[in-house]
């Protein structure tokens, strides 16, 4: 019944491209028309179940649904002085195990945080990706990255807002280490703010709760 409903919905989608391709078709001809590749419904169809469908990179951060406690180690500038603090995490796959849904609370330079990402893996770019948004600012982070299977980890990179450069953005990155069944380990880094050098800002060390 699923399979019947996906198919249904995939055909519903290239119904209506359809009937927006015939409304701007001479729009497209003007803009696209160098880079648009027809492509047959069945071919179509085939993609798009292939790209609805998990894999084994979801099956992989499934194995991190749960409770976890985080131990937060933090760094304003590069040399400063290590901030810690604790925190909460709570990983569940969502939408048939196509996305993971985390919600971290702790505290933050004295102040509650609370955060919020859903990482998920693009079947056809072959990439993971991932958001994040939190209650210390209101931009939304982007961030796409690759499974290293000898390290266990996924390595992120993406552009942030930059609050003290309007107009800007910054470059961050993100590598999450598996190490085993319950522990785990992210770790951040983006530029300094005197340098633009990047540095390590932040580490997370999670151990699952019993």
């Amino acid at each position: 019944m699923k399979n019947l409903m996906l198919v249904f919905s995939i055909a519903l989608f290239f119904t209506a491209c359809e009937k927006s391709k015939s409304t701007t078709e001479k729009d497209v001809t003007k803009t696209d028309s160098t880079t648009w590749k027809p492509v047959d419904s069945a071919t179509a169809t085939k993609a798009w179940m292939e790209y609805a469908t998990p894999g084994e990179m979801h099956k992989t951060l499934a194995l991190y649904d749960g409770n976890w406690t985080g131990a937060t180690t933090s760094w304003m500038e590069n040399g400063a002085q290590p901030v810690t603090s604790q925190s909460e995490c709570t990983n569940k796959m969502i939408f048939g195990g196509r996305y993971q849904h985390s919600t971290f609370k702790g505290n933050f330079m004295g102040m509650p945080f609370e955060g919020m990402s859903i990482m998920g893996y693009d079947n056809t770019k072959k990439k993971f990706v991932s958001t994040w948004i939190d209650n210390m600012g209101t931009g939304i982070m982007h961030a796409e990255g690759d499974w290293n299977p000898s390290k266990k980890s996924i390595e992120l990179k993406g552009t942030m807002t930059d609050p003290a450069r309007p107009g800007q953005d910054c470059d961050f990155r993100e590598v999450y280490t598996f190490t085993d069944a319950n522990n785990h380990t992210m770790e951040m880094y983006g530029p300094d703010s005197k340098t633009g050098k990047e540095y390590k800002t932040m580490e997370i060390k999670f151990t699952k709760k019993k």
